[in-house]
């Protein structure tokens, strides 16, 4: 090795990175037979002559190297690491020195790259490279530095970080809940600007400006969403969900987005709740909805992650199990829980007058015993379908027993409940005439209580009323068989003399 002093040697020997002292004089001489013959696409020529890029590399000469080259290689000395460089330089360095043999065909006396070299021990080594041809040997490339700094540790945490930042990527992209990533900092401001304009009572103020609630629906950007988001809202990309957030967010959700920005309004920077969003073909989605300032946000609100949980099978079940609780499943009347419930509420507040009517359903116990209870059953739910369309909600209409019912009708007087009890006589005859099997009939009595302590009598009277109308029409069977009866035997029947 020649230096031009024994400074400027020990700057070589003890410096801190990898040195290497090359002779690239060999490459030089390759390069120049191949453009006599003609040769001018280096890059086309390494790909079609492979062994070019070898021959490249056999005609670097290594002249020295310095004591940190030796340590990071793990040689004992320059000719143990001139005997290893078939190990040290292998597998991944290939493409990165086709390319470092490229940039000096095209005249570039400079080059730099990161590329992978291994210690004898088989350890690999993540290197940046630095070359240089030394001033004074631009014509021959007789002398040239190269400068190896060990970036393993740098790039085993980018390494890592990048793994890590995949493992994230994927488990939101493919986690089984709605995922949005959002910005929230325009809201921010919104929220800070009604501070600064005085305002105290912020609920009052949303309530007399709802434009503001619109402004900051409008202000939300979102930024990233999931897979399960376009599952969930029936959307074929991201970009069909983006693009319809008005058919996605409305109605209910007005609402309950006020109610997030007043928690917001309190500092409250992580919230959750049950919500109503809409798919794309218009269903209601339930959602439970998951909404949190990320770490590091919490001054900007720049980044929010919100995730919705589809709970819209939860709420078919809570609201099925809710209706069996208030409602006959037979009929799908009111049932005797909610019928206590409502006389309750009408003895406590009242509406007065309050009238029932009392109504037991005939022949049913005769359905059951000769036809079987699937008729009963059916002639059950053909009560409860006429009672249903001749007494319009939310008056109270309930199966109270068996075969009784009883129909609620608070404000209502005699004559409204007569033309109640008409409508629903009408109904009944209209019923018999698109079912077959056993006639529906009603025996309906009614009263009418002008002040609570009259609502108890008022019960008891309607009850009497319909068992009064009970025996009336079984009296009259009774009478009809005896007239049919003395028909078929000869015997007179009614009206009629012996």
């Amino acid at each position: 090795m020649t230096l031009s002093s024994t400074g400027t040697d020990d700057h070589f020997r003890l410096a801190p990175i990898s040195l290497w002292l090359e002779d690239f004089s060999g490459i030089k001489r390759l390069f120049e037979s191949w453009r006599s013959e003609g040769i001018e696409d280096i890059d086309a020529h390494f790909r079609e002559h492979p062994e070019a890029v070898a021959a490249c590399a056999a005609a670097i000469r290594v002249l020295d190297v310095n004591e940190r080259t030796l340590e990071l290689f793990g040689a004992r000395d320059l000719p143990h690491l001139i005997d290893s460089l078939g190990s040290i330089f292998r597998d991944d360095m290939h493409a990165q020195h086709t390319e470092d043999m490229a940039q000096l065909w095209r005249g570039n006396l400079t080059f730099s790259c990161q590329t992978v070299n291994y210690a004898i021990d088989g350890r690999r080594i993540d290197v940046l490279v630095r070359a240089r041809i030394l001033p004074g040997h631009e014509h021959d490339w007789s002398r040239v530095i190269i400068a190896l700094e060990d970036i393993t540790t740098r790039v085993a945490a980018e390494r890592r970080l990048a793994q890590s930042e995949q493992f994230a990527q994927g488990l939101f992209e493919h986690s089984p809940v709605s995922l949005w990533l959002e910005d929230f900092s325009t809201i921010r401001q919104l929220l800070e600007e009604a501070r600064r304009a005085g305002i105290e009572d912020f609920r009052t103020f949303l309530d007399v400006h709802p434009e503001f609630i619109t402004r900051c629906m409008q202000e939300i950007r979102v930024l990233q969403i999931n897979q399960q988001t376009m599952r969930m809202f029936g959307a074929r990309n991201k970009d069909e969900v983006l693009g319809n957030l008005g058919r996605i967010f409305r109605d209910e959700m007005r609402e309950h987005f006020a109610e997030q920005l007043l928690d917001l309004w309190q500092g409250k920077i992580y919230q959750q709740r049950e919500t109503v969003n809409y798919s794309l073909t218009g269903q209601a989605v339930h959602v439970h909805l998951q909404f949190s300032v990320l770490p590091g946000h919490e001054e900007g609100w720049e980044l929010v992650l919100v995730s919705l949980t589809d709970i819209t099978a939860r709420k078919k079940a809570e609201a099925y199990l809710e209706f069996l609780g208030r409602h006959d499943a037979l009929t799908k009347l009111k049932n005797r829980a909610y019928y206590d419930e409502e006389l309750a509420r009408l003895t406590r507040k009242g509406r007065f007058p309050v009238s029932i009517v009392m109504a037991d359903l005939n022949g049913l116990k005769a359905a059951n015993d000769s036809l079987g209870h699937s008729y009963g059953d059916d002639l059950l739910r053909r009560a409860g379908e006429a009672l249903r369309k001749a007494v319009s909600e939310p008056t109270c209409v309930a199966r109270i027993g068996g075969d009784e019912f009883a129909i609620l009708l608070p404000g209502a007087d005699d004559e409204q409940v007569s033309q109640i009890i008409e409508r629903i006589l009408a109904v009944v005859e209209l019923n018999n005439q698109f079912y077959t099997g056993p006639r529906l009939s009603f025996a309906i009595g009614s009263a009418t209580a002008n002040a609570t302590a009259e609502l108890t009598r008022a019960i008891q009277r309607a009850d009497e009323a319909m068992y009064a109308a009970k025996r009336n029409f079984y009296q009259q069977q009774q009478n009809d068989r005896r007239v049919s009866e003395g028909a078929i035997e000869g015997t007179p029947g009614k009206g009629e003399t012996a």
